[in-house]
């Protein structure tokens, strides 16, 4: 996946001239230190580059202008390490197009109790220099990620981290394409949506090519690829014995190398960063991509079936986010409940399409009737999911504005074999309960189709969701449905 560490972070110290020269020196070498000390951070995963302090209206506007078009900057931090007159941010501000973090810090943890004097005082005023800055941002309704504590604190780190991992994947977004072969799922709502309001607001775009443009593709793919792809098929799966040469199926092993190929180069050749299909519109394909889905979203692609545009780009998201991190992102739908009271859980799955990130050992791939879709029985990867924290994310089109959900989970290892069910499952509990957190699901709206992820908390999806100026909703441990049923209610109108 992405390499995070070519994305930067600009640490920007906010002061004045009142203070003179000697304390602004004092004000630049202690910024300069934290600089260094997060750049150097293992917790964070992007470049945290130092700016010289801005004292000035000029300086702000210039600093906040070259953030704008500097291609690996991809988001502020601002500290106010004395006092920054808040007017001076405003120009700044306004034309400010990256996402910005407050870092509510200050260069000593301690209080030098006998030491401490005016001049210390006059060098050290983050206590209520901050609160100036804060004050401009919120009279300007600008959406931010405030952290406070030591800048050496685990959490604080932590929290940067979190933040970073968004802006990363938001920049991701800014100027993407996704592809939709073929169109909507007839009939269906959720996975639908305004494609142009989409652009305005996220940054990407989503445009729909016709199957036989990817088939004409599909069948330029040579004997010498397909022979190089089911060579690596069989060295990294377990390879079922029909599946291999000589075997009664081998040939649709070898169409499902070709898809995966072919799929490929139209997606590098068109410089698109993630795609939906669906089983409704595969003419001239020979069978529906199973393999080809889950290898490509492994390989980073974003992908959703049935057309469903949003969850393929926030899958694409999430892995950006998670670039680096132990266990995967994939696409994911709720599938069967496991209705026991003493251990109710979720079944999620999907005919074919989960990305094998998520794996718990070494796939099987196998083929197997799908008995949707009318075409030959396709080629997938079989496997189960650890157990272990994870989220479920979804993006709906509420109509007046997009809307995020998250469902905090705990995904449990499988206690049955499903012999008979030859498809990639995780089972998961979500929080706060089964019933509670299905009931908020649906209450907010939330889709079928999910990006799930092992190695992504609700904090990043909400830092995300703020730096796309969203509504976000968390179901979680704490989750009650009065209370979101309020929620939902106040949003209503705050959207309005």
């Amino acid at each position: 996946m992405l390499d995070l560490k070519k994305f930067e972070i600009w640490f920007v110290t906010g002061s004045q001239d009142l203070y003179g020269e000697e304390t602004l020196k004092q004000v630049a070498a202690h910024s300069e230190e934290i600089a260094g000390s997060l750049n150097h951070a293992s917790q964070i995963p992007v470049r945290v580059v130092f700016k010289p302090t801005v004292k000035s209206t000029e300086e702000i506007y210039r600093i906040c202008q070259e953030a704008n078009v500097a291609e690996n900057c991809i988001g502020i931090i601002t500290w106010m390490h004395t006092f920054s007159p808040a007017k001076m941010w405003i120009n700044g501000l306004k034309i400010l197009q990256k996402p910005l973090l407050h870092l509510h810090t200050q260069f000593n943890r301690d209080i030098p109790w006998a030491t401490m004097n005016m001049d210390f005082m006059n060098l050290n005023q983050s206590a209520h220099g901050d609160r100036e800055f804060g004050f401009i941002v919120s009279r300007m309704r600008i959406e931010r990620k405030v952290v406070v504590g030591h800048w050496k604190d685990e959490g604080v780190l932590d929290q940067i981290n979190e933040w970073s991992r968004a802006a990363a994947g938001w920049n991701d977004w800014q100027g993407a394409k996704f592809v939709r072969f073929g169109d909507n799922m007839r009939y269906v709502a959720v996975t639908d949506g305004d494609k142009v309001e989409a652009e305005l607001k996220f940054g990407f775009s989503v445009n729909t090519y016709g199957i036989g443009d990817l088939v004409a593709v599909i069948n330029q793919v040579s004997d010498g690829e397909i022979d190089k792809l089911t060579a690596e098929y069989v060295e990294r799966y377990a390879v079922m014995a029909s599946l291999l040469k000589g075997g009664d199926q081998h040939s649709s092993l070898r169409e499902a190398a070709k898809i995966e190929i072919g799929m490929r180069h139209f997606l590098v050749d068109g410089g698109f960063k993630g795609f939906s299909d669906t089983f409704e519109d595969l003419h001239g394909m020979a069978q529906l991509p199973g393999i080809a889905a889950q290898r490509l979203m492994n390989d980073g692609y974003g992908f959703a079936g049935e057309g469903d545009w949003k969850t393929a780009a926030l899958v694409r998201a999430m892995k950006v986010m998670g670039s680096g991190l132990k266990g995967g992102n994939a696409f994911m739908e709720d599938y069967t409940y496991h209705f026991d009271p003493a251990n109710p859980m979720v079944l999620g799955s999907h005919m074919l399409e989960v990305c094998e990130s998520i794996a718990d050992g070494k796939p099987s791939c196998e083929v197997h009737p799908l008995g949707i879709g009318g075409k030959a029985d396709p080629v997938r990867l079989v496997f189960n999911v650890a157990g272990g924290p994870a989220i479920n994310a979804s993006i709906v089109d509420m109509g007046n504005r997009f809307r995020m959900l998250v469902n905090e989970v705990e995904a449990v290892a499988p206690e049955h074999d499903l012999p008979n069910l030859p498809v990639a499952r995780v089972l998961w509990k979500p929080y706060p309960d089964l019933k509670t957190g299905c009931a908020a699901w649906i209450l907010a709206g939330g889709a079928h189709h999910t990006g799930y992820s092992q190695n992504l908390t609700s904090e990043h999806m909400q830092d995300f969701a703020e730096m796309a100026g969203i509504e976000f909703v968390k179901i979680g441990k704490e989750t009650n449905l009065y209370q979101l049923k309020n929620e939902l209610r106040w949003s209503e109108v705050a959207y309005k």
